[in-house]
Formats: C-alpha cells, sequence, structure tokens
C-alpha cells in the first residue's frame, strides 16, 4: 500500500497573470479539485513542495493541509519552467476511499534470474512502469517483479503474468513484455549465420529437384 505524506498549504486569492508575484516570493500557485469538490487556490511554499513530490511522485497520497484542513490528494500535473526544469504549478486530485484512481506504477525486480547468472543471456527491461486503475486507499508504490523463473535464453515475463490481486485493474495490455533474457550478441550473430548458411543449399536442390520434373 502507498504512503501517506503531509504538505502545508493556505488559500491564495492571486490568479492570471498575478501568480508570477508568488514565485517571486518562493510561492508555487496550485490547484486542488475533484469529483463533486469546489475547486481550491491554494500556495505553497517551494521546498517542501519539492520534497514532498520528489518523494510521492503519482502514486503516493498526500495529505494537504490547506490553513489547517486536511484534505487527502495525487499530484496529477507538475508544471515546469521549459529552461530552469523549477514548478511553476501543480494540480492535485482530491480523493476519498471511494476514489479510484488511474497511475503508472514502477516495476521493481527482486531475485536474479538463472539464466543470467549461468550467462546464458542478459536481462532486457522493456516496460518498466505498468498502468493500473484502483481505489486511493489501494494504491501501489512499486510492483515487484520475481527474476527467478528467468531460466533460459529467451525466457520472459509479461503483463499477463501479474498477479496484482482483485483489488488492482490491470489496464496495460497483457502481451506487453516486461522483462526478457536476450540472447548475447555472439550467439545471436552465430545463430543467424548458420541459418543462412542451411538455407542455401536447401533453395538450390529445390530448384534442382524441379528442372528434373520438367
Amino acid at each position: 500500500m502507498s504512503d501517506n505524506y503531509t504538505l502545508d498549504a493556505q488559500a491564495r486569492t492571486l490568479t492570471g497573470k498575478k501568480v508570477s508575484q508568488l514565485r517571486n516570493v518562493g510561492l508555487v500557485p496550485a490547484v486542488v479539485y475533484g469529483a463533486n469538490f469546489t475547486p481550491v487556490h491554494v500556495q505553497i511554499p517551494y521546498r517542501p513542495l519539492e520534497v514532498a513530490l520528489m518523494k510521492a511522485g503519482g502514486t503516493h497520497l498526500i495529505t494537504l493541509n490547506v490553513d489547517g484542513n486536511p484534505q487527502v490528494v495525487i499530484a496529477r500535473d507538475v508544471q515546469r519552467d521549459i529552461l530552469r526544469g523549477s514548478i511553476t504549478h501543480v494540480d492535485f486530485l482530491a480523493v476519498s476511499a471511494d476514489t479510484k484512481i488511474k497511475t503508472e506504477v514502477p516495476v521493481r525486480f527482486v531475485n536474479e534470474s538463472p539464466a543470467v547468472n549461468m550467462r546464458l543471456g542478459v536481462l532486457t527491461t522493456l516496460t518498466p512502469s505498468i498502468e493500473i486503475e484502483t481505489l486511493s486507499t489501494n494504491l501501489l508504490d512499486s510492483i515487484e517483479i520475481d527474476l527467478s523463473s528467468l531460466k533460459a535464453t529467451g525466457d520472459a515475463i509479461h503483463v499477463r503474468d501479474l498477479n496484482l490481486g482483485g483489488k488492482v485493474n490491470v489496464l496495460t495490455d497483457p502481451d506487453t513484455v516486461i522483462v526478457r533474457v536476450q540472447a548475447l550478441a555472439a550467439e545471436v550473430e552465430e545463430t543467424e549465420s548458420d541459418e543462412t548458411t542451411s538455407a542455401e543449399p536447401e533453395v538450390i536442390q529445390k530448384g534442382k529437384i524441379e528442372e528434373d520434373e520438367e
């Protein structure tokens, strides 16, 4: 289950182009919105916001204390300055226990692949995160991928192999490959060379038989 972080904010009255005044004094304008929820414009000190977003990302809940009134939210859109990369605005989604959330959850690998340990191939990560939909109370920090099942070259783990329980709906295509053991480059080249060598006599032989039959 996802952790919950806390962040203090204040209601703001400045909107539009005037919000630049807030940024000049180290405050970031933000808005809290949600279904059946009247949007609230807030301002948040830059450094605490930056730290909270680094830890929470888009998969952790944040308790936003607006002038002392707590509201559980999740960061949905973080706007940044194109040149400096600094945070310029944040959209927070207000959530409750019955709020369903769609989000990308990073995968986390555990254990080791026997095939890789025996140097039969190399591990190739193809899908770093999985899109899910679940209630806010069931959000995941990460999705564990057990590499111990990858015992031979070509073995792979697909999204369909995941078992996240009945409370989490996986939205990523089931046929998507998450991780695979790829053959070493030298082995691939050798296999392709063998296929080319063995294929040519077959074509020649086939042509000779056809000529004899005519």
